[in-house]
């Protein structure tokens, strides 16, 4: 069996408490995008000559971590704890890259869920499988679904983002990935919590040309303190035409809405990672 696990951007992330256990408390609008791994996976033979059950193999570009510390493998041993599941061999093609803000290693651990409890026939539902895939990762039960959503809590408080049609039918976007490496731990270090003057999910709700003078990433100012590039780079899909551009989450990806295909994002970005599609 074979799924794609999405990206995700932020549409607005504002950090508006600090709990007593050390994380965060926020408000953020994800939003599913179609840049995508690939994963699969396939019964492994009684044969074969392996001791762990769940046998990852990673393709494309690199993940910075040994294959079973990936979460792909976490959400594995996760739900065999409580569910009988039989040895597997995995696939996880990656195309989405890493500390960009994306979302990239969540999106494969709660698509793994999502895989085994098809082809297990575990009967989970997506209630369930979001309570597993919180216990991996703040933003990964957004990933069951993947329907655009207000999260709040750590990320895993989900709520309907917008009307049935959503807001963004019809626009493009173009996302630039710098060879930046920005570390979440230390970004989060740089915020002093407050609330917004206005929510995000309210502001998204509203027209897009609305959006670049109201809604925020709490991340920027900091991040963009040290690495100006990602500055440069939002300005340059200002001037490109974005209607809305926006790092996602803690970076260092950038994106860009447009009401145009943004054809010339490679050219204008070469020796960068860029994306193109329609939302």
């Amino acid at each position: 069996m074979i799924t794609f696990p999405c990206a995700k951007i932020n549409l607005g992330l504002n950090i508006v408490a600090q709990r007593p256990d050390g994380y965060h408390e926020l408000q953020t609008v994800f939003y599913p995008i179609g840049l995508t791994d690939a994963l699969e996976i396939k019964l492994m033979s009684d044969e074969f000559p392996i001791d762990t059950p769940c046998d990852l193999k990673v393709y494309g570009d690199a993940v910075a971590c040994d294959e079973q510390d990936n979460l792909v493998v976490k959400a594995y041993k996760l739900i065999a704890r409580d569910f009988k599941l039989p040895r597997i061999h995995a696939h996880l093609y990656k195309r989405i890259p890493s500390q960009a803000g994306l979302g990239g290693g969540s999106s494969d651990a709660a698509y793994m869920i999502r895989l085994l409890d098809e082809r297990c026939r575990l009967n989970m539902g997506n209630a369930e499988m979001e309570r597993y895939a919180a216990k991996l990762g703040a933003d990964c039960a957004f990933f069951v679904s993947a329907d655009p959503a207000y999260a709040t809590g750590i990320g895993e408080v989900l709520e309907p983002a917008d009307g049935p049609d959503g807001n963004l039918n019809g626009y493009y976007i173009g996302v630039v990935k710098p060879d930046v490496a920005i570390s979440t731990r230390e970004a989060y270090a740089q915020i002093t919590p407050r609330m917004p003057d206005h929510c995000c999910r309210d502001i998204v709700r509203q027209p897009i040309a609305t959006w670049r003078d109201q809604l925020t990433n709490d991340f920027e100012g900091p991040i963009f303190g040290r690495h100006p590039l990602l500055a440069d780079i939002k300005q340059q899909l200002y001037d490109m035409g974005a209607l809305y551009a926006q790092m996602s989450g803690s970076g260092s990806a950038i994106f860009g809405i447009f009401d145009h295909p943004c054809t010339q994002l490679a050219n204008t970005f070469q020796g960068m990672f860029t994306y193109t599609g329609k939302l």
